[in-house]
């Protein structure tokens, strides 16, 4: 029998083997300079990363004791925001998240505080923060705008604006993001492929954790809203999200393969760099490509176009720059979601900052050696499954908005069209 103790350990021990193992043609006790960095990087990275999520696992087993009705929290028509990585799907989620119907994980929570323990801590300081005129509050602001701020125009970081979930399985380090300090972590890079090459019990076990940990998030957000949750990360495991959450609705982003490929690689870059496990720059030019074509291949296959009402509807992220509201207020037809009020509000406001918005981040595939036709042929079974750029359709179908806790497996039937999207945030 296996647990999910041991299913960390393992993925654990082979962060710590990857941390030290030298760079391919090197051995020890050879030595040079790009390989000394790592070592030096990783001689603190490791420490502070293991002590964090110890402390996170010790807070999760007094959630245990002290908040144990949070297992008792339903969680009913979740919906899910995935996609390719760099295809809009930070965009549209932290749109999404002003719905006042909804909650979702916001960074600080992810990182600092997936527990329950951790969150009634954080709060209650940040109540005390605020009694006393918020010095630490204007403290944090400080310390974020410094680092984070080189980041914006990749993907901006806020410590309470919403982020991925899947930053919360770092604890268990199933956390794909831990590739860039550990690139040559096997079972990192397997975790891009969970539907198909994770053990049927160790996904099982995964999942189980995933599923607490949205609990306690409704536990403590309000067992009455609606779980948003947006990862780009959990491409590979689509399937497996369904069969966890068989009752959630499905927003699917995708962008042309041409402009996520090198568009993915400059956002790791400065990471990669920082921690220093591609010396070569060839590691991940090799195995991210290959990466990407299976998210396209397992989205594709478990979420297919055209719109499935009630349950799911893919986007073109390219043209929803210029279609923000419109297509909030089609996927909330075709899903059968209400439309909040406050929500719809804001939605004019939004699109017009949409269609102003410039990314500052600047990459071309001759910076990664990629070639153009060479990627469009990679991925022609993706180009021929989907067709980018195709303008939004004129109407499309209405449903009556289903409450949260519906039965909605009945209208699960195909034959809406598909949406088109916005470019890469």
């Amino acid at each position: 029998m296996g647990s999910l103790f041991g299913d960390s350990l393992k993925r654990y021990g082979a962060l710590v083997r990857a941390a030290v193992a030298p760079p391919p043609g090197r051995r020890w006790p050879s030595f040079d300079r790009a390989w000394g960095w790592r070592l030096l990087v990783m001689a603190a990275f490791v420490p502070l990363f293991t002590l964090g999520m110890a402390l996170h696992w010790l807070a999760m087993l007094l959630d245990e004791v002290l908040f144990p009705g949070y297992r008792r929290v339903e969680i009913r028509d979740p919906l899910f925001i995935l996609g390719v990585p760099r295809s809009g799907t930070t965009a549209l989620h932290r749109v999404l998240a002003r719905d006042p119907g909804v909650t979702t994980f916001s960074t600080w929570e992810c990182l600092f505080a997936p527990s329950i323990t951790q969150r009634m801590i954080v709060l209650g300081l940040a109540r005390l923060d605020r009694a006393m005129g918020r010095p630490l509050g204007r403290l944090l602001g400080w310390l974020q705008g410094h680092v984070f701020g080189g980041l914006d125009d990749v993907h901006a970081m806020d410590l309470s604006a919403p982020e991925e979930d899947y930053l919360a399985l770092l604890p268990v380090f199933a956390c794909f993001i831990l590739v860039v300090p550990f690139p040559r972590a096997e079972a990192l890079w397997r975790l891009g492929h969970i539907d198909t090459a994770m053990p049927e019990g160790e996904k099982r076990r995964l999942m189980t954790f995933y599923k607490r940990l949205l609990q306690r998030h409704l536990y403590v957000h309000g067992p009455d809203k609606r779980l948003l949750s947006k990862n780009a990360a959990f491409a590979g495991m689509a399937g497996t999200v369904l069969e966890t959450f068989p009752d959630a609705r499905v927003i699917c982003c995708l962008r042309d393969p041409v402009a996520v490929v090198p568009s993915q690689l400059s956002a790791i870059k400065g990471g990669v760099a920082l921690f220093g496990g591609d010396p070569d720059g060839t590691l991940f030019q090799e195995r991210m490509p290959e990466l990407l074509a299976a998210y396209y291949d397992t989205l594709l296959r478990v979420l297919p176009p055209p719109a499935t009402p009630g349950r799911h509807l893919t986007l073109d992220m390219t043209a929803v720059k210029t279609e923000l509201s419109r297509s909030v207020r089609r996927a909330h037809d075709i899903l059968g979601l209400p439309l909040n009020p406050d929500l719809e509000a804001v939605l004019e406001a939004e699109t017009a900052r949409s269609r102003a918005w410039r990314s500052g981040h600047r990459y071309a595939l001759s910076d990664f050696g990629l070639d153009e036709t060479a990627l469009r042929r990679r991925f022609a079974d993706v180009y021929a499954a989907f067709a980018f750029g195709r303008p939004m359709p004129p109407e499309a179908p209405t449903a009556a908005p289903i409450p949260v806790g519906a039965d909605v497996r009945a209208s699960r039937t195909p034959g809406s069209p598909v949406l088109a999207g916005q470019q890469g945030r």
